[in-house]
């Protein structure tokens, strides 16, 4: 129980680090055709969600609206900035992306053993499945956030509801295909990782020797 705590709060600030940094940086928005930049500042929280549970998810969350609306309160780069000074926008939206994420996620893997694990010889089943349940929840995650979002900006008149509109179809699938691709390599890889701490309760059973039977020989 221990260990599992440490785990989870050394994840939440490892992966809110990201985010920071991914913020400061500008690393986090990536130039579009649409003229809006797509965004990959969510991810970590999905990561943090499929890895560690709603709870870190959501606590990553809040950690990235936070940061949100600092930023734009003091280091605003842009008019659209002025908005997300309102927490509702800026803070309240990213509550949801990790508990939606992992709920998909949680749908889909079942968190029971399925296949097996990376490494061994029928590997592939285990690998599909996986990458179907974390692909599902990245989209889930992003689409939440966008929606919300936007949805926001529109309700408090900051934008009119077909530029909102318009920019949903824009942004909206480039910001779920980025966020399903870059969040497969990332939690895959690390589950695949021999010997980590705390490895994810699908990866242990996964990865366990079939049970022997009980009794006598026939």
């Amino acid at each position: 129980m221990a260990s599992s705590r440490v785990r989870k709060i050394a994840t939440a600030g490892v992966l809110s680090a990201v985010i920071i940094v991914l913020g400061i940086t500008r690393l986090g928005f990536i130039p579009w055709f649409s003229g809006a930049s797509v965004t990959i500042m969510h991810i970590p929280v999905i990561i943090g969600a499929i890895l560690e549970g709603p709870v870190v998810g959501a606590f990553i969350g809040l950690l990235f609206g936070v940061f949100s609306l600092i930023q734009a309160a003091t280091a605003p780069l842009g008019v659209m900035d002025v908005a997300f000074v309102n927490p509702l926008i800026s803070v309240l939206p990213r509550l949801f992306i990790g508990p939606v994420a992992w709920l998909l996620y949680r749908a889909i893997s079942g968190g029971k053993k399925r296949g097996a694990a990376p490494g061994q010889e029928n590997a592939q089943p285990w690998i599909v499945l996986e990458s179907v349940a974390i692909a599902v929840a990245a989209v889930a995650g992003t689409l939440v956030n966008t929606a919300l979002v936007l949805s926001g900006l529109g309700f408090f008149g900051f934008f009119p509801w077909p530029l909102v509109l318009a920019a949903a179809l824009a942004n909206g699938p480039a910001e779920a295909a980025v966020a399903a691709v870059i969040t497969i390599a990332i939690v895959l890889a690390w589950k695949r990782i021999p010997g980590r701490i705390g490895r994810s309760k699908l990866s242990r059973e996964a990865s366990a020797p079939p049970e022997t039977k009980s009794g006598g020989t026939s």
